[in-house]
């Protein structure tokens, strides 16, 4: 069969609807201190319900090797990584606020 939308195959399993949020998106990322001034990463500015935030933070946990949580509509990282974190989801195919 052939998707309506896109004209592919539906055998290819493309996600479009998360692919499409992800290029809508603009994400910000800051750092903040916590408990005994310890860094805290957050990335903010998820809107659209069809990102899954909790496969992307895993994924952002795993390539800085630092702990970290989904809350809300954001993703903590532990640690300081404001320069390593938009690098990684402009690989993700996000937009980010310099």
């Amino acid at each position: 069969m052939v998707d309506d939308i896109t004209g592919l195959p539906d055998d290819l399993d493309l996600d479009i609807e998360e692919d499409l949020a992800r290029t809508e998106t603009v994400l910000s990322v800051r750092m903040e201190s916590r408990r005994y001034g310890k860094p805290m990463t957050i990335v903010e500015g998820f809107e659209d319900t069809n990102i899954d935030l909790q496969e992307l933070a895993s994924g952002l946990k795993q390539r800085l090797g630092a702990g970290g949580t989904v809350e809300g509509e954001t993703i903590e990282i532990q640690g300081d990584h404001q320069r390593r974190i938009p690098e990684l989801l402009r690989d993700e195919g996000f937009s980010v606020d310099a």
